[in-house]
């Protein structure tokens, strides 16, 4: 048996240097996410705001249910850092309470919404046939029904401790039109030769569906959730800014700002803070979202 030029050049001088293996693309992906200005700017604000929504209360003397007989509408000072409402409770806590209910179902919306999103369009993808126009149209049905309307005739259900089931009805209406797109790209999978070749080896569908399928939408999913974070945050403070929403003696942002306008006037303090943090939350939402898209598709930004 004779040996390669290589296993010659091998044996003159040694082995060579053991070649380092290529980055994964978990790794390629956070440098460059955090190798944008928009993506760390977006990371720093929002893990600020996680932290002083988790933390920010056990700083002040005052919990978001206490009130203070003694000071009704005050502007803040060294008591009540955010000032008082109307009814002697302390702002800071109730907005921070607010935004961390407004962070908590906007996340738990957009993970809900894109799971559906991607398991309604993956098995209309890959199946096709009867089970594509029952998914189709119940997508399709979705999408022209008045999901504000709807989420307002059900609002009495979303009594005191029923959030959850808000969350729920919430990401009912999100995940839609990342779907249809989620069904498009399967098709296109379908065609592909490793998909093709499990299908010939015999591996089931569902198996296809969870190993193969998914995972090469990852970055269609990731960045699909952290935009409906955003668009989760800004439907429900729509919505509990009409009553519909958050239900007391629980606050969320939307609330704050319902009850703060009405004394914006003359007690700015009552809803400027609540409506900042809202701003502010949804714009670093969208810059990680932005940085995320960036991240995985860098002919994206190039083209912009």
């Amino acid at each position: 048996m004779t040996l390669s030029e290589e296993e010659l050049a091998e044996e003159r001088t040694g082995p060579g240097p053991a070649r380092a293996a290529p980055p994964s693309r978990l790794r390629v992906v956070t440098g460059r996410f955090f190798a944008s200005r928009q993506g760390r700017l977006g990371f720093a604000v929002l893990a600020v705001l996680v932290a002083l929504a988790c933390a920010g209360p056990l700083f002040s003397p005052w919990a978001y249910t206490d009130k203070d007989f003694l000071a009704f509408l005050r502007p803040p000072s060294a008591a009540h850092w955010f000032g008082t409402s109307q009814t002697g409770a302390d702002v800071y806590a109730m907005t921070l309470r607010g935004m961390r209910r407004s962070l908590l179902v906007g996340l738990l919306a957009a993970l809900v919404s894109t799971a559906l999103a991607a398991l309604v369009g993956a098995f209309a993808g890959y199946f096709l046939g009867w089970t594509d126009r029952v998914l189709s149209r119940l997508t399709d049905l979705l999408l022209v029904l008045p999901a504000f309307l709807i989420l307002a005739i059900m609002s009495p259900l979303f009594g005191a401790g029923q959030w959850p089931l808000f969350v729920l009805m919430l990401a009912l209406f999100l995940w839609m039109v990342t779907s249809k797109i989620t069904r498009g790209m399967t098709i296109s999978l379908k065609q592909r030769e490793f998909v093709q070749a499990a299908r010939y080896m015999g591996v089931p569908p569902m198996k296809i569906i969870f190993s193969h399928v998914l995972p090469n939408l990852s970055s269609l999913l990731i960045v699909d959730a952290t935009l409906n974070v955003s668009a989760a945050i800004l439907t429900e403070t729509s919505l509990s800014y009409f009553g519909f929403g958050i239900q007391p003696p629980d606050v969320s942002l939307g609330t704050l700002i319902a009850d703060g306008s009405r004394t914006a006037v003359y007690a700015p303090w009552t809803f400027w803070f609540a409506a900042g943090l809202l701003v502010i939350t949804v714009l670093a939402v969208n810059l990680v979202g932005d940085a995320l898209r960036d991240a995985f598709d860098p002919t994206a930004r190039r083209s912009r």
